[in-house]
């Protein structure tokens, strides 16, 4: 469900939705946010757009005084300082849009401290490794794109799930006869304007280990049936959708849930954005130690340099970022920097056998994996999740997404997910 759709009705009042499309003018993420934070601050004074607008000017006093009153009140039940501060700037934003400009001048405990990030540690190299082998296969590329790449959720599928990177974006990336390949690795990845929260292009890379994973998981698609155009989401909702009805991309809140879940199934308290920290945290040590320029380090993040970067200006110079970015590759995979792609292949496909089938070592040993096909792979993990099915009766499942709740009020757990996007639910042992 759309995170907005409790407040969209204020944009049936003209006043906000001209100031909304104002902000949307600028950028889609921030229209929306403010649009939902201004419906809860309406709520908490219990005004409507337009009186907000009637006190703040005329009657000052009482508005700063109510204001306050939610202030202290939002502190004594243990909101962030932080949070407040950021969830009262959409209400100035619609004052000032309509010429009310206010000063309020009232302080907030721990207004500049985020005391949850503060208490954050960044994730290990052995704690990311665990997070990806617990990751469905479609969870294992977000959280990749993120720890390896640095991209923001919102590039992977934005708040509306109306635009999201597509194969197009990913120009080193060649598909035939069914299969995946790449002219260079690392990979270079393209973050379109529309796309970027700075609002201007730029572009990243994707090493080794994380293009594995991605060439795993389209080739899944591609085994499965899906035609991969150059408009193809990279990222693709949890099931087929119609185009009319719902969304062509994941959104945003519900790809953060998905990786989430993946979180907690791992056994860490993480927020779900951890994994881009961890890819600007370990990119400082490689600039640190002299591997990377601090402009290719700001730029492959999509930030705005000392010096403001422009597309164009990097443009000519990808092997020069490509050649950076792989000399920090120790720093940010989890896996051997060299280690051969067959070698992270074979990894993939173990950890795949012993969690989704509970294949022992012994009869892993069994299988020739270094000379089975992808589609032969996938035919077995298929094979083997409908035969422990038939096997075990009622207590697995291949259920859609909105069943999953009628499931779980049966007793049943999610146990994995389906290349197709199904979803093998299972009752406890």
């Amino acid at each position: 469900m759309n995170p907005l759709t409790r407040h969209r009705k204020l944009l049936e009042n003209k006043k906000v939705e001209r100031w909304y499309e104002n902000l949307k003018a600028r950028s889609q993420v921030t229209s929306d946010i403010y649009l939902r934070n201004f419906g809860l601050w309406l709520e908490y004074l219990h005004l409507d757009p337009e009186s907000v607008i009637t006190m703040a000017r005329d009657h000052f006093d009482d508005f700063k005084g109510s204001v306050s009153d939610v202030i202290r009140g939002l502190e004594k039940k243990g909101t962030m300082g932080a949070s407040i501060s950021t969830g009262i700037k959409p209400m100035i934003s619609y004052l000032k849009f309509y010429n009310v400009s206010v000063k309020l001048g009232i302080n907030i405990r721990n207004e500049n401290r985020n005391l949850k990030a503060e208490k954050e540690v960044i994730p290990g190299k052995d704690e990311l490794a665990k997070a990806l082998r617990m990751a469905t296969i479609r969870e294992r590329v977000s959280i990749s794109l993120m720890a390896f790449s640095g991209l923001r959720p919102e590039v992977l599928g934005n708040i509306d799930g109306s635009d999201g990177l597509v194969i197009g974006d990913i120009p080193d990336l060649r598909i035939m006869d069914g299969k995946v390949n790449y002219d260079h690795v690392p990979v270079q990845i393209n973050v379109r304007p529309e796309l970027s929260k700075i609002r201007t292009a730029y572009f990243t890379f994707l090493g080794p280990e994380g293009s594995e994973y991605l060439k795993e998981y389209l080739e899944s698609r591609i085994a499965s049936g899906e035609t991969l155009k150059m408009n193809t989401p990279i990222i693709m909702p949890v099931e087929k959708q119609s185009l009319d009805k719902k969304n062509r991309f994941l959104l945003t809140t519900l790809l953060l849930r998905r990786i989430k879940g993946t979180i907690v199934k791992a056994g860490f308290e993480w927020r779900p954005y951890i994994f881009r920290i961890y890819f600007g945290t370990n990119l400082d040590s490689a600039e640190a130690k002299g591997l990377i320029s601090h402009p290719w380090r700001q730029f492959i993040m999509g930030h705005k340099g000392d010096i403001e970067e422009t597309y164009t200006k990097r443009e000519g110079k990808i092997e020069e970022g490509r050649e950076q970015y792989s000399k920090c590759l120790d720093y940010i995979e989890t896996t051997e920097h060299g280690k051969p792609q067959a070698d992270v292949k074979r990894g993939v496909m173990i950890e795949m056998l012993s969690l989704l089938l509970g294949y022992t070592q012994d009869k892993i040993d069994q299988l020739d994996l270094d000379n089975m096909s992808n589609e032969d792979f996938h035919n077995l993990i298929k094979k083997g999740l409908l035969g422990n099915i038939t096997e075990n009766g009622t207590r697995q499942k291949i259920v859609s997404e909105k069943d999953i709740e009628h499931y779980m009020n049966q007793g049943y757990e999610v146990f994995t997910t389906l290349p197709s996007g199904k979803i093998v639910m299972k009752l406890p042992s």
